[in-house]
């Protein structure tokens, strides 16, 4: 009896709240970003052009910041009247999930709907930029000693690639794992550079010895740029910059994969480019680091190009 009872009243209660459901959940059922100063919205059903295009009418703001309203200066409704553009006066940060609030044409009528881009698109977007728009060698000049001392010949510059890229991946997980679950929950912040320092020093130590053990060519022919790996910023700049924006593991490891690539990337266009110099008539005031100097700034100028490049 007490079941039945019970049973009924769940089935009320879910026939008075199915309408507010379906309102929520079907009105909107697609959203997206279409650049940087736009969202757009796809209606279930055709949208009255007055409501929908009323910019009073909506409340947007990031996720993470509610508090802050972002302006929209205009809302356009497409010809089939299902698609709403809402333009906005500044620069939308699409790395963040956006949040929008709809007045309808009733005063408690209210649909709330997030915005975000693909999350594998995210992570896609994390390894591009690490890997040619904000490339750190030719953008952010990060590592420029090993960079320098390892580019005179493809084959060492392709062994320094796949090894620094190597203990940019171990060392940046391992840092991620000691940030995540030791020094954040025992508020020891302060050490994440000597911890982080001593992790990759760790690494390198382990990938010093198997080179060593399994191919004494190229552990020879990189000489004392494999120790100055420790302490090379481009090493440590990845760990500081996932502790700084709270990465979780997929974003550390694309993040890693694509500093190491960039810099693989720089290492074997820089080689490419000095072998052949060894058989120019360059001056003998330009010889050895001037023109690498000259080289590495045209190709520092070449990827300028790729600011501002956004895939998703």
């Amino acid at each position: 009896m007490v079941f039945a009872k019970t049973k009924s009243l769940l089935l009320t209660l879910l026939f008075l709240l199915a309408p507010l459901c379906v309102s929520a959940e079907t009105l909107v059922v697609e959203q997206s970003f279409n650049g940087d100063h736009e969202i757009q919205a796809t209606f279930a059903t055709a949208a009255d052009k007055a409501v929908a295009e009323d910019i009073s009418r909506y409340t947007v703001f990031e996720e993470q910041d509610p508090d802050i309203r972002l302006t929209i200066t205009s809302a356009k409704l497409g010809a089939d009247g299902k698609n709403v553009s809402l333009h906005f006066a500044d620069p939308l940060n699409t790395a963040n999930t956006h949040v929008v609030a709809m007045k309808g044409s009733g005063e408690a009528e209210q649909t709330l709907f997030k915005v975000s881009k693909s999350y594998l698109g995210y992570l896609f977007g994390i390894f591009i930029s690490a890997l040619l728009i904000n490339n750190f060698v030719f953008t952010k000049y990060l590592g420029l000693c090993v960079f320098f001392g390892t580019s005179k010949k493809k084959s060492t510059a392709k062994g320094m690639g796949v090894v620094f890229t190597l203990v940019m991946v171990v060392s940046a997980i391992m840092s991620w794992f000691f940030y995540q679950f030791i020094l954040i929950p025992y508020d020891l912040n302060f050490l994440q550079i000597v911890v982080f320092i001593g992790l990759v020093s760790l690494t390198v130590q382990a990938v010093d010895t198997i080179l060593r053990k399994v191919n004494p060519i190229l552990f020879n022919s990189f000489g004392v740029f494999l120790v100055l790996v420790i302490a090379n910023c481009v090493i440590i700049a990845v760990p500081l910059i996932v502790a700084n924006n709270n990465y979780n593991f997929f974003e550390t490891l694309m993040l890693a994969l694509g500093a190491g690539g960039g810099f693989l990337l720089a290492l074997y266009l820089m080689s490419a480019v000095s072998e052949r110099l060894q058989l120019a008539n360059i001056p003998p005031t330009f010889k050895g680091l001037p023109i690498a100097f000259i080289v590495a700034g045209q190709f520092a100028m070449a990827f300028l190009g790729f600011s501002g490049l956004q895939v998703f």
